[in-house]
């Protein structure tokens, strides 16, 4: 991989969690600490404070355990997924921006946080969301399980696309249940990620 790095032979490095998306922290590498990184598969920097290659963990035990390296369309700044073991800021924090949404799921979070609106407005004359919480949670669990199987079904023709709306109608109105429980998907993660092996 073809790295320009700058006059002190240093390039940027972004460490991105690979599962979540979150930016966990920032730092620098030279040519020595790229190489180290791809050898033992956790990142090393160059510890510009130190002076000295710096594996991630080093003394916490907090690796970031390598996933992936990418250069950016310049080749000067890489983008590192990483799996994280622990916390990353040094002081205990997911991030090094401390007080940030630290689990998102992109377009689902924002549909969350559309749901949550709605469902605080209470505008019942002009929001489906609000109108359907107004019935009560039996009503949203049974339009949960209408959108179950009418999925189920288009799953067993040859329509994709009759599929896929399903599918997400099935997926919106889910979130609506997890929300009239007083849950969200950071929940739904927990619990999956317990029963991981």
């Amino acid at each position: 991989m073809e790295i320009k790095f700058d006059e002190n032979g240093l390039a940027p490095a972004i460490i991105q969690d690979a599962e979540t998306k979150n930016v966990l922290m920032l730092g620098y590498m030279n040519q020595e600490a790229f190489d180290k990184t791809l050898e033992i598969n956790k990142v090393t920097f160059f510890s510009r404070s130190k002076q000295r290659l710096w594996t991630k963990g080093e003394e916490s035990g907090n690796f970031l355990e390598l996933v992936s390296i990418k250069n950016d369309c310049d080749k000067d700044t890489l983008l590192i997924q990483v799996k994280p073991k622990g916390p990353t800021c040094h002081k205990g924090d997911d991030t090094c921006w401390a007080g940030v949404n630290h689990e998102s799921f992109g377009f689902l979070t924002t549909l969350e946080n559309t749901i949550a609106e709605r469902v605080a407005n209470k505008d019942v004359a002009n929001s489906y969301v609000a109108k359907l919480f107004a019935k009560g949670i039996n009503k949203v669990a049974q339009k949960v399980g209408e959108e179950a199987v009418e999925t189920v079904i288009e799953a067993m023709d040859n329509n994709d696309e009759l599929f896929l709306y399903e599918a997400g109608d099935l997926l919106f109105h889910y979130l609506m249940l997890l929300q009239a429980k007083g849950f969200t998907l950071k929940d739904i993660t927990a619990e999956l990620r317990k029963r991981q092996k």
